[in-house]
């Protein structure tokens, strides 16, 4: 059986869908399954041992009329395929036209209602509530496909190479060489980011207490002076790694950290994939749908009367108020009661 996942965009959705592959491949072994990504993040499904293969979507190349003709070339490589089922997990238009072009037997779509993507599709999938987590809404495709839903997989495999250039270009990330606390102060909304200053707070506190403690902060080349001026609180302390890891070292990087204090981002899906204890600080999102999975006991968020707006842009008298008034301290306490850092 052949199976073509679409789920280009973004980090953390991707990383949300991985059981979807996870649990076909466990009760299909011998099908083949392809996963339709944009081109930007390939590199975290690159070699993954469940999928045969990737079709990479170029967003921005295609958005250029000069570039259209090599998007016709790539639904046709779609079509060739053959595809005995497409699985639509993005319910936007543009994946819903890309699913119902690569012509497979039976196409599968989520029930958004936005752009009229279900048009497209031949079952539709609902959300079962508002409130329903994005992981449970995409496993409920693989209840209309007889496969059974349960925990026995590994989210994110170990990548031992990708492990081992993490400890070969940054010494002291090996295990038993200290421990190490992920922070992750970055996020595509502003209003999603717990000031930089709080985090700066926050090293400090940890660093007077725990002399052994060592910090990462992690982002992409848009952070870069985000992550320096946090890295200024205990220079000897702090590693800058803001747009200086690939997606897999990143990953890594998690894996080898003993908790993380992260904005509702990417990242923060990682650490729960992986299991690591975690301090999730929410404030314009709803963490019931986009929070860490089964994990609300990590999250931190105020009670506002506008919170959650789950918008972009805050209107609050007090901008941002959500999260600026999640102190260092509090956070520190949490860290400090449960898992003994």
């Amino acid at each position: 059986m052949r199976i073509l996942i679409l789920k280009p965009s973004s980090l953390g959705d991707v990383i949300q869908a991985l059981p979807v592959l996870r649990l076909l491949k466990k009760h299909l072994p011998a099908s083949d399954i392809f996963w339709w990504i944009d081109s930007a993040l390939a590199p975290l499904l690159e070699g993954d041992p469940d999928l045969a293969g990737l079709i990479l979507f170029e967003r921005k190349r295609w958005a250029h009329p000069g570039y259209w003709p090599e998007m016709v070339r790539s639904i046709r490589h779609l079509r060739a395929q053959h595809f005995d089922l497409v699985i639509d997990l993005q319910c936007l238009a543009r994946s819903a036209a890309f699913a119902w072009l690569a012509d497979g037997r039976r196409l599968i779509g989520l029930d958004e209602v936005r752009e009229g993507a279900r048009g497209f599709y031949d079952v539709v999938v609902r959300r079962a509530s508002f409130h329903t987590h994005a992981v449970d809404w995409y496993l409920a495709v693989l209840q209309q496909l007889g496969a059974p839903v349960h925990d026995d997989f590994v989210w994110l495999p170990e990548r031992s190479v990708v492990a081992a250039a993490v400890r070969s270009k940054w010494p002291g990330a090996g295990p038993g060489e200290g421990r190490w606390i992920a922070l992750q102060p970055g996020a595509r909304w502003d209003n999603k980011r717990w000031p930089a200053e709080h985090f700066a707070t926050l090293i400090r506190l940890i660093a007077r207490e725990n002399p052994a403690v060592r910090f990462a902060i992690l982002g992409g080349p848009a952070d870069l002076g985000i992550g320096e001026s946090i890295a200024r609180a205990a220079p000897e302390r702090c590693l800058n790694l803001c747009g200086r890891t690939s997606l897999p070292e990143m990953v890594e990087w998690v894996r080898r950290c003993d908790l993380m204090v992260t904005n509702d981002t990417g990242p923060m899906h990682v650490a729960a994939a992986l299991g690591k204890p975690l301090v999730a600080l929410f404030g314009p999102t709803e963490p019931d749908r986009t929070g860490p999975y089964r994990r609300p006991d990590d999250v931190l968020q105020l009670e506002l009367p506008c919170s959650p707006c789950l918008s972009d842009r805050c209107s609050y008298a007090r901008p941002n108020e959500c999260l600026k008034m999640i102190s260092p301290q509090v956070v520190r306490e949490r860290i400090r009661a449960r898992w003994h850092i």
